[in-house]
């Protein structure tokens, strides 16, 4: 049952403030279909992760990689945004969210409808592959039919480097620009609001406290409590989806 005083003190969070950040993690996306990794039954219970210096070091990684991927692509397949992301989306169209800082690799915020410069992938995106060497851009479905038709790991058709999915795995750099702009979207808003997210994985668990500690307001919307939250000036321990139902039908 939701509280209804959370809803209004969450509405008028959103009513007093103009630069607002969202900041999401896995749990927005697990009711879309998509597993998270850490939890139980999650994709590291699966599997063990593959570390970014073994997948650089081995041509039967790189395959088992990629045997995986399409494996959980498989999955997947039907997963798309739920409510949370589309209440998110109309936050954005108004104007009210100016950022959304995404642990998440799956594109569900853009398929939403948000234009990909207002999304900061901390992590990256699962949806296309580059090459590591020069960069240049893949997409899934090439690799995929490439991948069937050798039984290889791609290899870039310009420059012979290797391919990897757009996103950062275990022992890979966070990436630069992506680390700048969300620290500077964080230390420029009036309210930052932590969706789904543990808050246990660092950098990027680190943004709602440098925020807090700004002088922005701090919302903390996750079904379990998180280390941060005696630092939160609300805090929201509920099904996502639910909560948002509600504040769907209040700002719609």
């Amino acid at each position: 049952m939701i509280d209804k005083y959370d809803i209004s003190e969450f509405k008028n969070y959103l009513d007093q403030n103009s630069n607002i950040v969202i900041f999401t993690g896995a749990g927005i996306s697990t009711e879309s279909g998509i597993p998270d990794f850490r939890s139980p039954g999650g994709v590291w219970t699966k599997f063990k992760p593959i570390n970014f210096s073994e997948f650089l070091s081995s041509n039967e990684i790189r395959i088992e990689f990629w045997r995986r991927k399409f494996g959980i692509d498989n999955e997947i397949s039907d997963a798309k945004p739920n409510v949370g992301h589309n209440t998110i989306a109309k936050l954005v169209a108004e104007g009210k969210v100016k950022k959304i800082i995404t642990q998440n690799i799956d594109n569900l915020h853009q398929v939403s409808g948000v234009s990909s410069d207002k999304v900061i992938e901390l992590h990256g995106n699962n949806t296309y592959a580059k090459c590591l060497s020069c960069n240049e851009r893949y997409e899934i479905e090439d690799i995929k039919r490439e991948f069937f038709q050798t039984n290889n790991a791609p290899e870039c058709r310009l420059c012979g480097g290797i391919i990897k999915t757009a996103t950062i795995s275990f022992g890979q750099a966070m990436p630069e620009k992506e680390m700048i702009e969300a620290q500077k979207a964080t230390l420029e808003c009036d309210l930052f609001i932590a969706i789904g997210s543990s808050l246990q994985v660092y950098p990027a668990a680190g943004f709602p406290l440098l925020a807090k500690r700004n002088g922005s307001n701090l919302i903390i919307l996750n079904r379990e409590p998180t280390d941060l939250d005696g630092y939160a000036d609300l805090t929201l321990n509920y099904e996502i989806g639910n909560f948002f139902d509600k504040v769907f039908s209040i700002i719609n």
